[in-house]
Parts: C-alpha cells; structure tokens; sequence
C-alpha cells in the first residue's frame, strides 16, 4: 500500500513540500502543468481509480484531540450577490434549501427544518488543491435522508447543486453522483466545530463529501436538483471549475 501514489498523499505531501503557496483556489488555474499533474482529466487513470477504489468506504474520522486549531476558508470567502446579503442581514430566517429536478416530492426546507432532521457528526479532514489540509468536525443531515424525503426517481443518476456565490455573473454550481449522494458520510453541513457555519466557511449550508477533494464540497447551497444527465448543467462537465479549468468532475482521493 506504501507504493500506491494516491491524489491525497500528492495533494497534502509533495505539493506543500514543493512550497506552492497558493492564496485561492482559482490560482491553481494560472499554473497549467501543476493542474495537468493534480486534476489530470485522463479517461485511463481516473477510471482505474474508481474501479480500484470501493465508493462505500468510508473517509479517516479523527478525534477532538486531533482537530485543527485553525480550518482555512477554501474557496469564496464571501458571496457577492445582494440576494445573499439581504439573507445574512436576517439571519437566513426567509432561506429556503429547494429541492427538486427528477424528484416526486420537491422540498422548500427553512433553515430550522433542516436542523431539525437527524443529523451525523464526523470530525474529517478537507483537502485543498491548493496543497493544505485540516481537520475539522462538521454536522449535518444526510444528503440522503433530504433526497429520500423528496422521493429521488430511478431515472436520476446525479445531484447538482446551486449554490449563492456567482461566477461571471452566475450562480456556482457542482455535481455528484448517487453513488457518494447517499454515502453514510455525504451530508448537508450547517456547523463546523460546534457552532454555526460562518460566511467564510459556506452558511448557512454546504456540501460535505469527505471522499473527494475540497472543491467539490459546495458552499452557500440553496438548491438540489436530481438529473438525469451533466449535459444540461453549465458547460456539460458537472461543476463550474470542471467547465473552465479542466478539473476532474470525480476527485476521489
């Protein structure tokens, strides 16, 4: 197992050792052969990984002792988008998570139904492209027991996620398949080390799916849509970073 190069050992050992201080995520895309390397979009390897990969096993957990005295904010720090900051100014009272596409039940859940469903705790760490990591506890419902609630069809086979930040203009957006969707630690996060998700961190919700790297975990999530297919969404890759900077849409570490 020691001989196996797996992308979480390049990500956290040789890209920090390499001393890549990079201050977003967006930067990895102004050096080309460092996101060749990373998030190389190559049929063969990505898809001996998933065939050699088991998609129900379950990420590291840690424990307290073993937290990170400081979880960095990946990504958007702040959504610009007025519909975003009239939410914030009210403490996300009128927010509601949508939940539709190919569903029998489409959801509108206030911020206070989401809480109220039973929800996991897992302390895991996030890896970044950006070559850091951490460890953080997240806690949440199961994005499973949402898209159970909402009657997901047979004939869906991703979920899409729409999130509050904008992207030249246009809401954020990522995607992922049933299979991590309804993975017993894929959930719906809404506190990070035991209080409420701030701003820098995606509040009032966000993505967690501890087996894929840290961009796929969406913040500022106001829908869920079940589909059938990625060609509809964006530019056909699944996830805004896939569409524009060749990320790989499976980032299975």
């Amino acid at each position: 197992m020691s001989g196996i190069l797996t992308r979480r050992a390049l990500i956290t050992g040789g890209a920090a050792s390499a001393g890549l201080l990079l201050s977003g995520c967006d930067q990895v895309a102004q050096v080309p052969a460092f996101r060749k390397i990373l998030l190389s979009g190559d049929a063969m390897n990505q898809g001996l990984q998933r065939a050699l990969s088991d998609r129900a096993a379950l990420a590291p957990e840690f424990s307290e002792a073993q937290m990170s005295p400081r979880f960095r904010v990946n990504g958007t720090h702040k959504p610009v988008n007025p519909a975003y900051d009239a939410l914030l100014a009210e403490n996300f009272a009128s927010y509601r998570l949508q939940v539709g596409g190919l569903v029998d039940r489409p959801l509108a859940l206030s911020l206070a139904q989401i809480r109220g469903i039973p929800a996991r705790t897992q302390i895991t760490r996030h890896d970044c492209v950006e070559g850091w990591s951490a460890i953080g506890k997240w806690h949440g419902p199961l994005l499973g027991t949402i898209l159970k609630a909402a009657g997901v069809r047979s004939s869906a086979r991703y979920v899409v996620f729409t999130c509050a930040d904008l992207m030249d203009g246009k809401p954020y957006y990522e995607s992922i398949d049933l299979i991590d969707a309804f993975h017993p630690q894929t959930i719906m996060a809404w506190a990070l080390n035991g209080h409420a998700l701030s701003v820098g961190h995606g509040a009032p919700l966000r993505l967690r799916v501890e087996r894929q790297l840290g961009y796929k975990h969406a913040k500022y999530v106001m829908k869920i849509d079940a589909v059938a297919s990625l060609a509809g969404i964006g530019l056909g890759k699944g996830g805004y970073w896939e569409d524009h900077v060749d990320y790989d849409w499976y980032a299975g570490i």
